[in-house]
């Protein structure tokens, strides 16, 4: 059963809305027109709202999932793509429209974990008033080096970084990235100059010139560079190793870093829909999602570039990946001291 992120990581909380929310549609049975909708649902056009630009790994899957959403609801899915202020623009707007299954977010579930850490104002409860549905991991991700940095694999990247500074690209503030390499440092001595830029693009079009070292991101972002030879893959940061999309390329695992920093900040793209949505269709949505990663070609073409082998969490599995990631990102933000203005 899926249930909302409070539900998740509040559990007393959540209960008691749960108790309230019972006790007060007891009252002249008003629940009835609410279950109605949700058995009508959907009789009109479904909006994904999408909280990163075109070209990335959350618009490619958002848009793979609305045409598979299309053809197996029998309404028209559009996305419309809201990135901006750690993914809250488009978090906030969900957030703020009836819970009736109409309007749904996709959004890098990092950014939800950490917007509370990071600003200073946060529009809304990231915890209490989205409901997540389904978490599409964003596969493969890779660390790559520019072209002409002279190592040759992992161990001479660590060697180099105790020598002299190593610029590291990174793609947004707070990132699993961003915090990984934070503690890779503390473990080994190693000096990273990180380099901030506002999403994937930026970063690789730098990485290119060989203004910057070294990044990191998904295979949405990452596979032409490394197709091209502008720059060359060293190790596998998030998901599994795969010997398909980067053949001999090892994990943290592989060079023996383990512990939450190496383990526990994985990202995906979450589907998520505003608080008090009826659990019916959280069901259907959820059941939807899930079926995508093996009906729908263009979900699976997504889901195949990226490396991802899993098919989408949804329910427990869901709530268990929250609350195994969250805390981590929210810990290590606060130990850094990490804000966005």
């Amino acid at each position: 059963m899926t249930t909302s992120i409070e539900s998740t990581l509040a559990p007393e909380a959540a209960q008691r809305r749960r108790l309230l929310g019972t006790g007060l549609g007891l009252l002249g049975a008003g629940w009835l027109p609410g279950l109605a909708r949700a058995q009508d649902w959907p009789s009109r056009p479904i909006k994904i709202i999408a909280a990163q630009a075109p070209g990335s790994s959350n618009d490619a899957t958002a848009r793979a999932l609305a045409e598979y959403m299309t053809g197996r609801l029998g309404v028209p899915v559009v996305v419309e793509n809201r990135p901006g202020a750690i993914g809250m623009i488009a978090a906030d707007a969900v957030a703020r429209s009836a819970p009736d299954g109409y309007t749904l977010l996709i959004t890098l579930h990092s950014q939800l974990a950490q917007a509370p850490v990071l600003l200073k104002k946060v529009p809304l409860d990231t915890t209490k008033d989205l409901t997540p549905i389904a978490a599409f991991s964003t596969g493969t991700s890779p660390m790559v080096v520019k072209k002409d940095l002279p190592v040759k694999n992992f161990k001479e990247l660590i060697e180099l970084a105790r020598k002299r500074p190593v610029s590291v690209g990174n793609y947004g503030i707070g990132s699993g990235w961003q915090l990984m390499m934070s503690q890779l440092a503390k473990q080994t001595g190693a000096k990273f100059d990180l380099v901030n830029y506002k999403g994937t693009g930026p970063m690789v079009f730098d990485l290119m010139a060989g203004n910057i070292d070294i990044g990191a991101g998904s295979m949405a972002g990452m596979a032409a560079g490394i197709q091209r030879g502008a720059f060359r893959p060293i190790l596998v940061i998030s998901g599994d190793r795969s010997e398909r999309l980067l053949p001999g390329i090892p994990t943290w695992a592989d060079e023996g870093f383990t512990g939450p920093a190496f383990e526990n900040l994985k990202e995906c793209n979450m589907v998520l829909g505003p608080a008090t949505l009826p659990k019916e269709v959280v069901r259907r949505l959820a059941e939807v999602a899930h079926d995508s990663a093996t009906k729908s070609e263009p979900v699976k073409t997504v889901l195949t570039q990226l490396g991802v082998e899993s098919p989408p969490w949804t329910g427990v599995e869901l709530q268990k990946f929250i609350q195994q990631t969250w805390p981590t990102y929210q810990k290590m933000t606060r130990e850094l001291g990490l804000m966005v203005e």
